[in-house]
C-alpha cells in the first residue's frame, strides 16, 4: 500500500508540469498580454512597457515559466491585478463558504441518489420504475436557472422562509440560514443524473451470477441488495463521486452568484470578468492538483471497499 502511494506521488509529477506548461501557454501566448488588459484603453507605451516590467512579461519565456513554476511550488501567485489581495489569501477565505455548500450537498445527494437507486431497482421494469426515470429526464431537461428563480420566488420571496443573500462569520448560520436553500437547489439538480445512473450500476450487479447463487441460498432481499449488491456497486459509485467533487467547487459558480456566497465559484466568475490572471491561473492550478489527489483517494477506497481490487 505505502509503496503504491509513493508511487502514484512520483507520478503527479510530470503530470502537473504538463498542467503548468499548458496553463503558462494558454495565458501567454492566447491570453494575450497582461499589461495591455491593466494599463486600460488610454495608456501610453511608456506605462505599458513599465507594467510589462512590474509582472516580469518583458523576460524571455524559460524565465517566466521558471518565475511560475516557483509559484506553483511556494503557492504564492503574487496578487489579484482587480484587488491587489493575495492570491493564496483569496483561496483560504473564498475556500470556507464553497465547501460549506457543497460538502453537505455531495453527502446528501449521494446518500439519496444510492437509496433511491436501490429502491427502484427492488421494482426495475415496473411502472414506478418508468414513472421516476420519466421524472428524471425532466428534471435533467430544465436548467439550473430555472430552479434558482422559482426556487428564490417560491421558498424565499413567496413563504420567506429562507434569506435570498447574505454569509456571515457564524458556521453553523451560515449552514442552517444561507445554505439552506442553496443546498436544496443542488439537491433538485444533482439527483436525478445522479439516480440514473446508479440505477444503472446497480441493475448491472443484480444480473451477476453472485446474486442468482445469493438468492439460491434463501438470502432476503434486503440483504442481497443492501450488502451485496451495493458493495459491488459501490466502485463505480465511488469512481462517479470522487471525479466530480474538483469540478464542483468551480461548478457551482451560478448558485453562489445568485446568493452572493463568497465562495471559490463566484470567484472564478469575478476573476473572469475582471481579466483577473493570477487568481484564474492558481484556481486551475489547484482544481489540476485536487483531481489528482482525488483519484488517488478514489482508488484507496476500491480497496477498503473491496479487498479483491489489487493495487500495482
Amino acid at each position: 500500500m505505502t509503496a503504491y502511494i509513493i508511487r502514484r506521488l512520483w507520478q503527479m509529477i510530470p503530470t502537473l508540469l504538463g498542467v503548468i506548461l499548458l496553463v503558462f501557454i494558454l495565458f501567454n501566448w492566447i491570453g494575450g498580454d497582461p499589461a495591455y488588459v491593466l494599463a486600460g484603453k488610454i495608456s501610453s507605451a511608456e506605462q505599458i512597457e513599465n507594467i510589462r516590467r512590474q509582472l516580469g512579461v518583458d523576460q524571455p519565456y524559460y524565465v517566466q515559466l521558471w518565475i511560475f513554476i516557483k509559484q506553483v511550488l511556494t503557492a504564492d501567485f503574487g496578487a489579484s491585478w482587480s484587488t491587489n489581495e493575495a492570491v493564496s489569501h483569496i483561496m483560504a477565505t473564498r475556500l470556507g463558504p464553497s465547501l460549506t455548500v457543497l460538502i453537505p450537498l455531495l453527502i446528501l445527494s449521494t446518500i439519496i441518489a444510492i437509496g433511491l437507486a436501490l429502491g427502484v431497482a427492488y421494482v426495475r421494469g415496473s411502472l414506478t420504475d418508468r414513472m421516476v426515470m420519466i421524472v428524471c429526464t425532466v428534471g435533467l431537461s430544465i436548467s439550473i436557472l430555472v430552479y434558482i428563480i422559482v426556487f428564490q420566488y417560491f421558498f424565499a420571496y413567496k413563504l420567506g422562509w429562507f434569506p435570498v443573500q447574505g454569509w456571515g462569520d457564524s458556521f453553523w448560520q451560515n449552514l442552517i440560514v444561507y445554505a439552506s436553500l442553496p443546498i436544496l437547489i443542488g439537491l433538485v439538480v444533482s439527483i436525478a443524473p445522479d439516480l440514473r445512473l446508479f440505477r444503472t450500476f446497480v441493475l448491472d450487479e443484480i444480473n451477476q451470477d453472485y446474486v442468482r447463487t445469493a438468492r439460491a441460498k434463501g438470502l432476503s432481499e434486503n440483504r442481497i441488495m443492501w450488502v451485496h449488491v451495493l458493495r459491488n456497486a459501490s466502485i463505480p459509485i465511488i469512481t462517479h463521486v470522487m471525479a466530480q467533487l474538483p469540478g464542483l467547487l468551480i461548478g457551482a459558480f451560478l448558485i453562489e452568484r445568485f446568493f452572493s456566497i463568497p465562495g471559490i465559484g463566484r470567484e472564478v466568475i469575478l476573476a473572469v470578468e475582471r481579466s483577473d490572471f493570477p487568481v484564474i491561473k492558481a484556481i486551475t492550478v489547484y482544481v489540476a492538483v485536487a483531481t489528482m489527489i482525488f483519484t488517488l483517494l478514489a482508488d484507496l477506497m476500491y480497496k477498503a471497499v473491496d479487498p479483491r481490487v489489487q493495487l500495482k
